[in-house]
Protein backbone atom coordinates (compact mmCIF):
# COMPACT_ATOMS: atom_id res chain seq x y z
CA UNK A 1 0.00 0.00 0.00
CA UNK A 2 1.34 3.47 -0.81
CA UNK A 3 1.47 6.26 1.93
CA UNK A 4 2.53 9.12 1.66
CA UNK A 5 5.87 10.40 3.78
CA UNK A 6 6.54 13.44 5.75
CA UNK A 7 10.17 14.43 6.72
CA UNK A 8 11.06 16.08 9.58
CA UNK A 9 14.09 16.90 12.25
CA UNK A 10 11.93 16.16 15.14
CA UNK A 11 8.40 14.37 15.59
CA UNK A 12 6.40 14.67 18.77
CA UNK A 13 3.88 11.71 19.58
CA UNK A 14 1.24 13.64 22.05
CA UNK A 15 -0.56 16.42 22.65
CA UNK A 16 -0.09 17.02 26.44
CA UNK A 17 2.56 18.66 28.70
CA UNK A 18 5.70 16.59 28.51
CA UNK A 19 4.99 16.75 24.49
CA UNK A 20 3.84 20.44 24.03
CA UNK A 21 6.68 21.67 26.57
CA UNK A 22 9.12 19.61 24.38
CA UNK A 23 8.13 21.23 21.34
CA UNK A 24 8.12 24.73 22.84
CA UNK A 25 11.47 24.47 23.89
CA UNK A 26 13.00 22.98 21.18
CA UNK A 27 11.83 25.19 18.62
CA UNK A 28 12.70 28.33 20.99
CA UNK A 29 16.18 26.79 20.87
CA UNK A 30 17.02 25.27 17.30
CA UNK A 31 14.24 27.66 15.27
CA UNK A 32 15.52 26.35 12.14
CA UNK A 33 14.62 22.76 13.16
CA UNK A 34 11.66 21.27 11.05
CA UNK A 35 9.40 19.74 13.94
CA UNK A 36 5.63 18.05 13.94
CA UNK A 37 3.29 16.98 16.85
CA UNK A 38 0.86 14.66 16.49
CA UNK A 39 -2.03 14.50 19.05
CA UNK A 40 -5.01 11.32 18.57
CA UNK A 41 -7.88 13.79 20.25
CA UNK A 42 -10.38 15.62 17.69
CA UNK A 43 -8.77 18.64 19.27
CA UNK A 44 -5.70 19.36 22.06
CA UNK A 45 -6.99 18.77 25.34
CA UNK A 46 -9.44 16.57 24.35
CA UNK A 47 -8.03 13.14 25.55
CA UNK A 48 -6.74 15.10 28.53
CA UNK A 49 -7.69 14.62 32.23
CA UNK A 50 -5.80 15.25 35.54
CA UNK A 51 -6.73 16.49 39.10
CA UNK A 52 -4.79 19.25 38.96
CA UNK A 53 -3.15 20.78 40.82
CA UNK A 54 -0.01 22.12 39.30
CA UNK A 55 3.27 23.40 40.47
CA UNK A 56 3.76 26.32 38.31
CA UNK A 57 8.04 26.77 38.53
CA UNK A 58 8.47 24.55 35.22
CA UNK A 59 5.83 26.56 33.95
CA UNK A 60 7.00 29.82 34.52
CA UNK A 61 10.24 28.79 32.69
CA UNK A 62 9.14 27.65 29.74
CA UNK A 63 6.32 30.46 29.12
CA UNK A 64 6.99 33.28 31.84
CA UNK A 65 3.89 35.01 30.80
CA UNK A 66 1.50 31.93 30.97
CA UNK A 67 -0.14 34.14 34.63
CA UNK A 68 -0.78 36.95 32.22
CA UNK A 69 -3.76 35.08 30.02
CA UNK A 70 -4.23 31.99 32.27
CA UNK A 71 -6.23 28.72 31.64
CA UNK A 72 -10.20 29.22 31.73
CA UNK A 73 -9.99 27.79 35.01
CA UNK A 74 -6.81 28.55 37.05
CA UNK A 75 -7.59 28.86 40.70
CA UNK A 76 -4.96 30.18 43.79
CA UNK A 77 -4.38 26.72 45.80
CA UNK A 78 -5.65 27.83 49.49
CA UNK A 79 -5.99 25.87 52.27
CA UNK A 80 -5.10 22.04 52.62
CA UNK A 81 -7.05 19.42 54.38
CA UNK A 82 -6.39 15.79 54.62
CA UNK A 83 -8.50 13.40 55.93
CA UNK A 84 -9.54 9.94 57.49
CA UNK A 85 -13.02 8.69 56.06
CA UNK A 86 -15.13 5.85 57.76
CA UNK A 87 -18.67 5.06 57.20
CA UNK A 88 -19.95 7.73 58.88
CA UNK A 89 -17.80 10.08 59.84
CA UNK A 90 -14.34 11.97 59.08
CA UNK A 91 -11.16 12.93 61.15
CA UNK A 92 -8.94 15.23 60.37
CA UNK A 93 -5.36 14.50 59.75
CA UNK A 94 -1.94 16.55 59.33
CA UNK A 95 -1.34 17.07 55.68
CA UNK A 96 1.68 15.13 54.89
CA UNK A 97 4.50 17.54 53.63
CA UNK A 98 4.41 16.49 49.95
CA UNK A 99 1.07 17.84 49.56
CA UNK A 100 1.30 21.50 51.41
CA UNK A 101 0.10 23.40 48.39
CA UNK A 102 0.91 26.56 49.02
CA UNK A 103 1.67 28.78 45.46
CA UNK A 104 0.36 26.39 43.40
CA UNK A 105 -2.93 26.62 40.88
CA UNK A 106 -5.96 24.29 40.23
CA UNK A 107 -6.33 24.52 36.23
CA UNK A 108 -7.92 22.77 33.83
CA UNK A 109 -5.31 20.85 32.39
CA UNK A 110 -6.62 20.59 28.71
CA UNK A 111 -7.35 24.52 29.06
CA UNK A 112 -3.19 24.80 29.68
CA UNK A 113 -2.64 22.00 26.81
CA UNK A 114 -4.96 24.40 24.62
CA UNK A 115 -2.48 27.17 24.97
CA UNK A 116 0.91 25.66 25.09
CA UNK A 117 -0.04 24.10 21.83
CA UNK A 118 -1.22 27.98 20.46
CA UNK A 119 2.32 28.89 21.94
CA UNK A 120 3.61 26.06 19.99
CA UNK A 121 2.48 27.00 16.98
CA UNK A 122 3.64 30.57 16.85
CA UNK A 123 6.45 29.41 17.43
CA UNK A 124 6.49 27.31 13.67
CA UNK A 125 5.85 23.99 15.50
CA UNK A 126 3.10 21.78 13.11
CA UNK A 127 0.59 20.53 15.12
CA UNK A 128 -1.81 17.74 13.67
CA UNK A 129 -4.79 16.97 16.41
CA UNK A 130 -6.66 14.07 14.66
CA UNK A 131 -3.86 11.60 14.22
CA UNK A 132 -2.92 8.98 16.42
CA UNK A 133 0.31 7.26 16.13
CA UNK A 134 -0.43 3.60 15.09
CA UNK A 135 2.90 1.88 14.45
CA UNK A 136 6.56 2.71 15.31
CA UNK A 137 8.83 2.73 12.60
CA UNK A 138 11.83 0.72 13.03
CA UNK A 139 14.86 0.18 10.72
CA UNK A 140 17.19 -2.51 11.53
CA UNK A 141 17.38 -5.73 12.86
CA UNK A 142 18.81 -6.71 16.63
CA UNK A 143 21.40 -4.28 17.88
CA UNK A 144 21.10 -2.06 14.58
CA UNK A 145 17.80 -1.34 14.98
CA UNK A 146 16.64 2.15 15.39
CA UNK A 147 13.17 3.91 15.47
CA UNK A 148 12.90 6.60 11.96
CA UNK A 149 9.41 7.56 12.72
CA UNK A 150 5.54 6.56 13.24
CA UNK A 151 3.05 5.87 11.16
CA UNK A 152 -0.77 7.27 11.69
CA UNK A 153 -3.58 5.56 11.87
CA UNK A 154 -5.42 4.67 8.49
CA UNK A 155 -9.42 6.20 7.75
CA UNK A 156 -12.18 4.83 6.94
CA UNK A 157 -11.35 1.12 8.27
CA UNK A 158 -14.79 -1.03 7.94
CA UNK A 159 -15.29 -3.69 10.98
CA UNK A 160 -15.22 -7.17 9.23
CA UNK A 161 -14.26 -9.44 11.92
CA UNK A 162 -10.68 -8.93 11.57
CA UNK A 163 -8.26 -7.38 13.36
CA UNK A 164 -7.64 -3.78 10.95
CA UNK A 165 -10.46 -4.14 9.21
CA UNK A 166 -11.30 -4.02 5.77
CA UNK A 167 -10.78 -0.45 3.65
CA UNK A 168 -14.38 1.13 3.19
CA UNK A 169 -15.10 3.53 0.66
CA UNK A 170 -13.60 6.46 2.74
CA UNK A 171 -10.30 4.96 3.21
CA UNK A 172 -7.37 6.94 3.43
CA UNK A 173 -4.31 5.38 4.75
CA UNK A 174 -2.38 6.85 7.26
CA UNK A 175 0.81 8.95 6.66
CA UNK A 176 3.77 7.86 7.23
CA UNK A 177 6.02 10.53 9.63
CA UNK A 178 9.66 10.03 9.28
CA UNK A 179 12.09 12.04 11.34
CA UNK A 180 15.84 12.09 12.77
CA UNK A 181 13.98 11.97 16.71
CA UNK A 182 11.14 10.51 17.63
CA UNK A 183 10.03 11.69 20.97
CA UNK A 184 7.06 9.70 22.42
CA UNK A 185 5.00 11.76 25.03
CA UNK A 186 2.19 9.75 24.98
CA UNK A 187 1.32 9.93 28.58
CA UNK A 188 0.28 6.87 31.05
CA UNK A 189 0.45 3.25 29.23
CA UNK A 190 0.86 4.40 25.28
CA UNK A 191 0.29 2.54 23.39
CA UNK A 192 3.78 3.02 20.76
CA UNK A 193 5.43 3.27 23.98
CA UNK A 194 4.24 -0.31 25.17
CA UNK A 195 5.68 -1.78 22.07
CA UNK A 196 8.64 0.15 22.02
CA UNK A 197 9.69 -0.61 25.84
CA UNK A 198 9.48 -3.89 24.86
CA UNK A 199 11.39 -4.10 21.43
CA UNK A 200 14.48 -2.23 23.14
CA UNK A 201 13.98 -4.27 26.00
CA UNK A 202 14.17 -0.77 28.18
CA UNK A 203 12.84 -1.78 31.64
CA UNK A 204 15.25 -4.57 31.90
CA UNK A 205 16.91 -2.96 35.26
CA UNK A 206 13.48 -1.75 36.05
CA UNK A 207 10.66 -3.33 38.71
CA UNK A 208 7.31 -4.03 37.98
CA UNK A 209 5.68 -0.64 36.64
CA UNK A 210 2.39 -0.03 38.45
CA UNK A 211 -0.87 1.98 38.18
CA UNK A 212 -4.29 3.44 39.56
CA UNK A 213 -7.46 4.22 37.96
CA UNK A 214 -8.26 7.96 38.45
CA UNK A 215 -12.16 9.10 38.49
CA UNK A 216 -12.44 13.16 38.04
CA UNK A 217 -15.92 15.09 38.11
CA UNK A 218 -16.77 18.76 37.56
CA UNK A 219 -20.00 19.56 39.43
CA UNK A 220 -22.07 22.63 38.96
CA UNK A 221 -23.13 23.29 42.90
CA UNK A 222 -25.42 25.68 44.48
CA UNK A 223 -24.23 29.36 45.16
CA UNK A 224 -22.59 30.19 48.61
CA UNK A 225 -21.07 26.48 48.94
CA UNK A 226 -17.48 26.43 47.80
CA UNK A 227 -14.10 27.69 49.23
CA UNK A 228 -12.28 28.84 45.95
CA UNK A 229 -9.02 27.49 46.17
CA UNK A 230 -9.48 24.69 49.31
CA UNK A 231 -8.00 21.87 48.28
CA UNK A 232 -9.16 18.58 50.33
CA UNK A 233 -7.64 14.83 50.36
CA UNK A 234 -8.69 11.52 52.01
CA UNK A 235 -8.14 8.43 52.83
CA UNK A 236 -10.21 5.21 54.01
CA UNK A 237 -13.57 4.32 53.46
CA UNK A 238 -14.90 2.72 51.13
CA UNK A 239 -11.47 1.36 50.84
CA UNK A 240 -10.71 -1.45 52.77
CA UNK A 241 -7.16 -0.69 54.54
CA UNK A 242 -5.29 -3.21 52.19
CA UNK A 243 -6.57 -1.38 49.12
CA UNK A 244 -5.17 1.82 48.09
CA UNK A 245 -6.66 4.88 46.89
CA UNK A 246 -8.47 7.94 48.08
CA UNK A 247 -10.12 11.01 47.10
CA UNK A 248 -9.81 14.49 46.02
CA UNK A 249 -11.73 17.67 46.20
CA UNK A 250 -10.47 20.87 45.11
CA UNK A 251 -13.03 23.84 44.96
CA UNK A 252 -13.00 26.41 42.04
CA UNK A 253 -14.80 29.89 41.14
CA UNK A 254 -18.17 30.17 39.99
CA UNK A 255 -19.62 27.64 42.68
CA UNK A 256 -18.01 24.74 40.89
CA UNK A 257 -15.62 21.95 42.44
CA UNK A 258 -13.90 18.98 40.81
CA UNK A 259 -14.39 15.88 42.52
CA UNK A 260 -12.73 12.73 42.04
CA UNK A 261 -11.13 9.62 43.10
CA UNK A 262 -8.08 7.23 42.36
CA UNK A 263 -7.70 3.19 43.20
CA UNK A 264 -4.50 1.53 43.19
CA UNK A 265 -5.05 -1.09 40.05
CA UNK A 266 -2.70 -3.37 42.63
CA UNK A 267 -6.12 -4.43 44.36
CA UNK A 268 -6.81 -7.73 45.10
CA UNK A 269 -10.04 -8.62 45.29
CA UNK A 270 -11.65 -9.67 41.76
CA UNK A 271 -15.18 -8.94 42.95
CA UNK A 272 -13.71 -5.29 43.02
CA UNK A 273 -15.40 -2.45 41.05
CA UNK A 274 -13.41 1.25 41.41
CA UNK A 275 -16.43 3.06 39.39
CA UNK A 276 -18.99 1.71 42.49
CA UNK A 277 -16.19 2.81 45.13
CA UNK A 278 -16.05 6.27 44.18
CA UNK A 279 -20.02 6.19 43.94
CA UNK A 280 -20.52 5.42 47.06
CA UNK A 281 -17.68 7.83 48.34
CA UNK A 282 -20.13 10.37 46.72
CA UNK A 283 -22.56 9.56 49.46
CA UNK A 284 -20.41 9.62 52.74
CA UNK A 285 -22.11 12.34 54.84
CA UNK A 286 -19.52 15.06 54.13
CA UNK A 287 -19.88 14.77 50.20
CA UNK A 288 -23.59 14.37 50.14
CA UNK A 289 -23.59 17.79 52.15
CA UNK A 290 -21.64 19.10 49.03
CA UNK A 291 -22.82 17.58 45.99
CA UNK A 292 -26.90 17.51 47.09
CA UNK A 293 -28.56 20.38 44.72
CA UNK A 294 -25.64 20.10 42.37
CA UNK A 295 -25.14 19.49 39.10
CA UNK A 296 -23.17 17.32 37.19
CA UNK A 297 -21.42 18.58 34.44
CA UNK A 298 -18.26 16.38 32.80
CA UNK A 299 -16.84 12.90 34.05
CA UNK A 300 -13.61 11.37 32.99
CA UNK A 301 -11.27 8.42 33.68
CA UNK A 302 -8.04 7.59 33.18
CA UNK A 303 -4.93 5.39 34.50
CA UNK A 304 -2.20 6.62 36.06
CA UNK A 305 1.20 6.05 36.21
CA UNK A 306 2.71 5.22 40.08
CA UNK A 307 5.72 2.94 39.66
CA UNK A 308 8.25 5.91 40.38
CA UNK A 309 11.98 5.75 40.34
CA UNK A 310 12.27 2.50 40.40
CA UNK A 311 10.07 1.41 37.98
CA UNK A 312 11.53 4.09 35.20
CA UNK A 313 12.11 2.27 32.24
CA UNK A 314 15.58 3.52 29.93
CA UNK A 315 14.27 6.62 28.62
CA UNK A 316 16.22 6.66 25.30
CA UNK A 317 16.78 4.28 22.49
CA UNK A 318 18.23 4.70 19.58
CA UNK A 319 16.46 7.31 17.24
CA UNK A 320 13.73 8.22 19.98
CA UNK A 321 13.24 9.23 23.14
CA UNK A 322 10.15 8.70 25.74
CA UNK A 323 9.10 11.20 27.87
CA UNK A 324 6.44 12.63 30.98
CA UNK A 325 4.44 9.68 31.77
CA UNK A 326 4.90 7.57 28.83
CA UNK A 327 7.82 7.19 30.84
CA UNK A 328 6.63 7.36 34.61
CA UNK A 329 8.00 10.70 35.31
CA UNK A 330 4.82 11.36 38.14
CA UNK A 331 5.17 11.85 41.67
CA UNK A 332 2.49 10.00 43.53
CA UNK A 333 3.32 11.48 46.80
CA UNK A 334 2.72 14.57 45.92
CA UNK A 335 -0.13 13.68 43.42
CA UNK A 336 1.09 15.81 41.03
CA UNK A 337 3.05 14.72 37.52
CA UNK A 338 2.31 18.20 34.94
CA UNK A 339 5.15 19.95 36.47
CA UNK A 340 7.21 16.28 36.02
CA UNK A 341 6.47 16.28 32.53
CA UNK A 342 7.07 19.99 31.48
CA UNK A 343 10.44 19.15 33.14
CA UNK A 344 10.95 16.14 31.46
CA UNK A 345 10.01 17.64 27.95
CA UNK A 346 12.23 20.84 28.59
CA UNK A 347 15.49 18.39 29.43
CA UNK A 348 14.52 16.26 26.30
CA UNK A 349 14.69 19.50 24.46
CA UNK A 350 17.72 21.03 25.95
CA UNK A 351 19.28 17.67 25.67
CA UNK A 352 18.86 17.48 21.65
CA UNK A 353 19.88 20.67 21.49
CA UNK A 354 23.18 20.38 22.72
CA UNK A 355 23.73 16.64 21.49
CA UNK A 356 21.62 16.00 18.72
CA UNK A 357 20.99 12.25 19.41
CA UNK A 358 19.01 10.70 22.46
CA UNK A 359 21.86 8.94 23.50
CA UNK A 360 22.88 10.05 26.89
CA UNK A 361 19.42 11.70 27.72
CA UNK A 362 18.22 8.67 30.34
CA UNK A 363 21.47 9.85 32.42
CA UNK A 364 20.59 12.95 32.40
CA UNK A 365 17.07 13.05 33.23
CA UNK A 366 17.90 10.84 36.46
CA UNK A 367 20.60 13.45 37.21
CA UNK A 368 18.10 16.46 36.99
CA UNK A 369 16.19 17.91 39.86
CA UNK A 370 13.07 15.97 38.25
CA UNK A 371 14.93 12.68 38.68
CA UNK A 372 15.96 13.74 42.18
CA UNK A 373 12.41 14.25 43.05
CA UNK A 374 11.30 10.92 42.14
CA UNK A 375 14.45 9.19 44.01
CA UNK A 376 13.66 10.95 47.17
CA UNK A 377 9.61 10.18 47.49
CA UNK A 378 10.79 6.21 46.15
CA UNK A 379 9.80 4.12 48.52
CA UNK A 380 6.58 5.95 49.51
CA UNK A 381 3.81 4.52 47.53
CA UNK A 382 5.64 0.94 47.64
CA UNK A 383 5.33 1.09 51.32
CA UNK A 384 1.85 0.83 50.52
CA UNK A 385 1.77 -2.38 49.46
CA UNK A 386 1.42 -3.44 52.83
CA UNK A 387 -1.51 -2.00 53.72
CA UNK A 388 -2.46 1.79 54.80
CA UNK A 389 -1.59 1.90 58.38
CA UNK A 390 2.29 0.44 57.54
CA UNK A 391 2.35 2.57 54.19
CA UNK A 392 1.42 5.89 56.20
CA UNK A 393 3.75 4.84 59.03
CA UNK A 394 6.45 4.68 56.63
CA UNK A 395 5.59 7.54 54.18
CA UNK A 396 6.26 9.60 57.40
CA UNK A 397 9.67 8.15 58.09
CA UNK A 398 10.96 8.48 54.57
CA UNK A 399 9.82 11.67 54.78
CA UNK A 400 11.88 12.66 57.32
CA UNK A 401 14.83 10.82 56.18
CA UNK A 402 14.46 13.12 52.69
CA UNK A 403 14.78 9.60 50.72
CA UNK A 404 18.10 9.19 52.43
CA UNK A 405 16.95 5.70 53.45
CA UNK A 406 19.95 3.00 52.67
CA UNK A 407 16.86 0.93 50.90
CA UNK A 408 14.70 1.13 48.14
CA UNK A 409 11.26 -1.13 48.27
CA UNK A 410 10.46 -3.19 45.44
CA UNK A 411 7.13 -2.27 43.42
CA UNK A 412 5.04 -5.42 42.05
CA UNK A 413 2.68 -5.67 38.47
CA UNK A 414 -1.29 -4.94 38.73
CA UNK A 415 -1.80 -7.58 36.59
CA UNK A 416 -1.12 -10.57 38.27
CA UNK A 417 -2.06 -9.04 42.10
CA UNK A 418 -5.90 -10.72 41.84
CA UNK A 419 -6.89 -13.65 44.03
CA UNK A 420 -9.05 -15.96 42.76
CA UNK A 421 -12.68 -15.88 43.31
CA UNK A 422 -12.61 -18.78 45.43
CA UNK A 423 -10.17 -16.81 47.78
CA UNK A 424 -12.13 -13.73 47.51
CA UNK A 425 -15.29 -15.24 48.58
CA UNK A 426 -13.63 -16.27 51.75
CA UNK A 427 -14.26 -12.18 53.08
CA UNK A 428 -17.19 -10.58 52.56
CA UNK A 429 -15.72 -6.79 52.82
CA UNK A 430 -16.33 -6.20 49.01
CA UNK A 431 -19.73 -7.98 49.04
CA UNK A 432 -20.84 -5.27 51.51
CA UNK A 433 -19.33 -2.51 49.07
CA UNK A 434 -21.64 -3.99 46.73
CA UNK A 435 -24.69 -3.63 48.90
CA UNK A 436 -24.08 -0.21 49.81
CA UNK A 437 -23.46 0.76 46.22
CA UNK A 438 -27.22 -0.80 45.61
CA UNK A 439 -28.90 1.16 48.29
CA UNK A 440 -27.37 4.06 46.48
CA UNK A 441 -28.37 5.69 43.71
CA UNK A 442 -29.15 9.57 44.24
CA UNK A 443 -26.45 11.27 43.45
CA UNK A 444 -25.06 11.42 39.52
CA UNK A 445 -24.08 9.37 37.30
CA UNK A 446 -25.98 6.83 38.56
CA UNK A 447 -24.47 4.11 36.28
CA UNK A 448 -21.59 3.42 33.94
CA UNK A 449 -23.92 4.41 30.97
CA UNK A 450 -24.79 7.76 32.15
CA UNK A 451 -20.40 8.39 33.01
CA UNK A 452 -19.80 7.63 29.14
CA UNK A 453 -22.65 10.64 28.30
CA UNK A 454 -20.65 13.22 30.65
CA UNK A 455 -17.77 12.36 28.95
CA UNK A 456 -18.83 13.04 25.63
CA UNK A 457 -16.88 10.10 24.13
CA UNK A 458 -17.76 9.32 20.50
CA UNK A 459 -16.27 6.66 18.11
CA UNK A 460 -17.64 5.69 14.75
CA UNK A 461 -19.36 2.35 15.08
CA UNK A 462 -18.24 0.98 11.72
CA UNK A 463 -14.42 1.37 12.83
CA UNK A 464 -12.57 -1.83 14.08
CA UNK A 465 -12.35 -2.40 17.44
CA UNK A 466 -9.60 -1.35 19.10
CA UNK A 467 -9.44 -3.28 21.92
CA UNK A 468 -7.89 -6.57 20.83
CA UNK A 469 -8.50 -9.66 22.85
CA UNK A 470 -6.15 -12.47 21.84
CA UNK A 471 -8.24 -15.47 23.13
CA UNK A 472 -11.92 -14.71 23.68
CA UNK A 473 -12.22 -18.34 24.89
CA UNK A 474 -10.72 -17.26 28.23
CA UNK A 475 -13.52 -15.18 28.99
CA UNK A 476 -16.39 -17.74 29.38
CA UNK A 477 -13.63 -20.62 30.46
CA UNK A 478 -11.11 -19.49 32.51
CA UNK A 479 -11.48 -16.42 33.36
CA UNK A 480 -14.90 -16.93 34.45
CA UNK A 481 -14.03 -19.35 36.58
CA UNK A 482 -10.96 -18.40 38.51
CA UNK A 483 -11.76 -14.66 38.49
CA UNK A 484 -15.54 -14.13 37.80
CA UNK A 485 -14.68 -11.92 34.72
CA UNK A 486 -13.40 -9.12 36.21
CA UNK A 487 -13.09 -6.97 33.36
CA UNK A 488 -16.68 -6.26 33.66
CA UNK A 489 -16.02 -4.43 36.70
CA UNK A 490 -12.58 -2.64 36.26
CA UNK A 491 -13.58 -1.27 33.04
CA UNK A 492 -15.40 2.51 34.12
CA UNK A 493 -17.60 2.57 31.47
CA UNK A 494 -19.08 -1.16 30.50
CA UNK A 495 -16.85 -1.71 27.49
CA UNK A 496 -16.75 -5.24 28.77
CA UNK A 497 -19.65 -7.65 29.29
CA UNK A 498 -20.44 -11.18 29.18
CA UNK A 499 -23.64 -11.75 27.32
CA UNK A 500 -25.79 -15.23 26.31
CA UNK A 501 -24.36 -16.79 22.93
CA UNK A 502 -27.15 -18.31 22.08
CA UNK A 503 -26.51 -21.69 23.02
CA UNK A 504 -27.11 -21.99 26.79
CA UNK A 505 -23.54 -19.87 27.37
CA UNK A 506 -21.60 -17.05 27.97
CA UNK A 507 -19.32 -14.77 25.45
CA UNK A 508 -17.39 -11.60 25.66
CA UNK A 509 -19.24 -8.51 23.92
CA UNK A 510 -16.92 -5.54 23.59
CA UNK A 511 -18.62 -1.92 23.23
CA UNK A 512 -15.72 -0.15 21.98
CA UNK A 513 -18.00 3.00 21.42
CA UNK A 514 -18.28 3.90 25.43
CA UNK A 515 -14.40 3.62 25.54
CA UNK A 516 -12.59 6.66 27.54
CA UNK A 517 -9.09 5.83 26.43
CA UNK A 518 -8.32 5.05 30.47
CA UNK A 519 -5.92 1.57 29.27
CA UNK A 520 -7.03 0.24 32.84
CA UNK A 521 -7.96 -2.64 30.81
CA UNK A 522 -4.80 -3.25 28.86
CA UNK A 523 -3.15 -3.18 32.29
CA UNK A 524 -5.24 -4.89 35.00
CA UNK A 525 -6.09 -8.28 32.41
CA UNK A 526 -5.28 -10.89 34.64
CA UNK A 527 -4.05 -13.23 31.23
CA UNK A 528 -2.44 -10.28 29.59
CA UNK A 529 -4.41 -11.04 26.14
CA UNK A 530 -6.38 -7.07 26.35
CA UNK A 531 -4.44 -4.79 24.16
CA UNK A 532 -5.16 -1.22 23.74
CA UNK A 533 -4.03 -0.21 20.52
CA UNK A 534 -5.36 3.88 19.43
CA UNK A 535 -8.71 3.86 17.06
CA UNK A 536 -9.90 6.32 14.04
CA UNK A 537 -8.30 9.75 14.67
CA UNK A 538 -10.42 11.85 16.93
CA UNK A 539 -12.32 9.16 18.24
CA UNK A 540 -12.67 8.74 22.05
CA UNK A 541 -13.65 11.37 24.82
CA UNK A 542 -13.87 15.30 24.64
CA UNK A 543 -12.88 16.60 28.12
CA UNK A 544 -14.13 19.65 28.11
CA UNK A 545 -12.86 21.98 30.81
CA UNK A 546 -11.05 18.83 32.53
Amino acid sequence: MERDVMEYDYAIVGGGPAGLACAIRLKAKLPEANICLLEKGSEIGAHILSGCVMEPGPLDELMPSWRDNPPAICVPAGTDEFRFYTRQRSYKLPTPPQMHNAGNFIVSLGELCKQMAAQAESLGVEVFPGFPGRHPLIDGEGDAARVIGVRCGDMGREADGTPDGRPGDNFAPGVDIHANVTLFAEGCRGSLSKQLIRRFELDRDAMPQTYGLGFKELWQLPEGRTTPGLIQHSVGWPLDNATYGGSFVYHLDQDRVYVGYVVGLDYADPRFSPFEAFQQFKHHPDMRALLAGGEIIATGARTIIEGGWQALPKMDMPGALLIGDGAGTLNVPKIKGVHQAIRSGMLAADHLAAAGEPAGYDAAFRASAAGEELRKVRNIRPGFNRGLWFGMANAALETVLGGRSPWTLKTHSDWDSLNSLAAARAHDGQAAMAANWEAERSLPPRDRLASVYFANTAHEEAQPVHLRVADTSICATRCAEEYGNPCTRFCPVGVYEMVDDGQGGRQLQINASNCVHCKACDIKDPYQVIDWVTPEGGSGPNYQTM
